[in-house]
């Protein structure tokens, strides 16, 4: 599966009194899903999944899956402290629509967290994952960093995709991406290079959703025969295979173009929340080979990127997304609102970064 492009790990909005506030969780996804950005995360650490119980989880998955348009990749967080209730997650996700599993390391016990533990965890989960799983190596969070060497091993699974990458080391990206070179995969995508899920493939069948048709690539009312030899039509799409082996998916902004130069094949980027079109033009640029219009994005939201998701956290970029039109609102106890002076310097920072 092409897992190219900026992600945003979509947050939770929650009313003042903390219950979940669903109506404005579907607005923001369905804005999201006007943007060019390549798919939406749901239940990642921005989205406070680890504050949520276990229905609203699996409420939350429910209502992004149905207010996302279907030309975007969806991803779910599954990952728990167990095995097996991450795969009960990861089976709900799939149940409802989702194309991968973004997979977090388990931390708790992480004294006990040899690279046998995780290569244990992660296989018994892959092996019987309905959805392709995305490591998840977040150590800000978990005080847990996942070795280079143990993503290497683990790149060799088949149903174990890519990894989202967010300790922030443009070396150890070079040292993921060089180690896992080896492996040689392709997915399905459009004639245009576009991703291409079974969703997606099933929406398309049924002649609903948003995807680009046959007859619209064509500029004709009538299906018409592949373009070369290399395009098929698969449930009335034109569709191609690209190779794209194991994905390393970034997860600091701050670092985003000089990652991609390294062989980032994208980003599930928090700072995406409140300015997805300003992550996506890094993206863009490098995309089209504009090294020196990518590097001077990058620059234009390093310090506000650096703030705002590194240091300040949360119920920042949640206060952000506010500032820049999306709903943010707060967030859960235990983390707590930002202050007035807090609030003001993020608009400061955001002020020529609007969405």
């Amino acid at each position: 599966m092409l897992l190219q492009g900026i992600f945003p790990p979509i947050t939770t909005p929650f009313y003042p009194q903390g219950n979940v506030y669903f109506k404005k969780l579907e607005a923001n996804v369905e804005r999201y899903s006007k943007t060019p950005v390549a798919g939406i995360v749901a239940l990642g650490s921005t989205g406070e999944a680890i504050l949520l119980s276990d229905l609203e989880r699996r409420d939350v998955l429910q209502n992004v899956r149905d207010a996302a348009t279907p030309n975007k990749v969806l991803i779910a967080g599954t990952g728990m402290e167990s095995a097996d209730e991450t795969l009960q997650l990861t089976e709900y996700a799939a149940k409802v629509g989702y194309d991968v599993a973004l997979v977090r390391t388990p931390h708790f016990y992480r004294k006990q967290m040899a690279p046998a533990n995780l290569l244990a965890f992660y296989r018994f989960v892959a092996d019987r994952s309905p959805l392709p799983v995305l490591l998840y190596n977040v150590p800000g969070f978990t005080a847990y960093d996942l070795p280079v060497d143990l993503v290497v091993e683990l790149a060799g699974h088949p149903n174990i995709i890519g990894i989202k990458e967010s300790g922030g080391e443009v070396e150890k990206v070079r040292r993921m991406v060089e180690g896992t070179r080896c492996v040689k995969r392709s997915a399905t995508v459009t004639e245009t290079f576009e991703a291409i899920t079974p969703r997606m493939l099933s929406a398309a069948a049924k002649g609903n959703g948003e995807l680009v048709s046959i007859a619209t690539l064509s500029g004709s009312r009538e299906l018409s025969k592949p373009s070369s030899a290399a395009v098929s039509v698969v449930s009335g799409l034109k569709t191609r295979q690209k190779e794209v082996g194991f994905q390393v998916l970034v997860g600091a902004a701050q670092t985003l173009e000089p990652s991609l130069q390294i062989g980032a094949a994208g980003a599930i980027l928090g700072f995406a929340d409140p300015a997805p079109t300003a992550c996506y033009e890094i993206y863009a640029a490098w995309k089209e080979g504009d090294a020196d219009l990518a590097r001077l994005k990058q620059q234009r939201i390093i310090k506000a990127a650096q703030r705002i998701v590194g240091e300040l956290g949360i119920p920042a970029i949640k206060y952000a997304m506010d500032f820049n039109g999306y709903y943010g609102g707060p967030a859960r106890l235990p983390l707590l609102p930002i202050t007035a002076d807090v609030k003001e310097e993020v608009e400061r920072l955001l002020s020529d970064i609007r969405n």
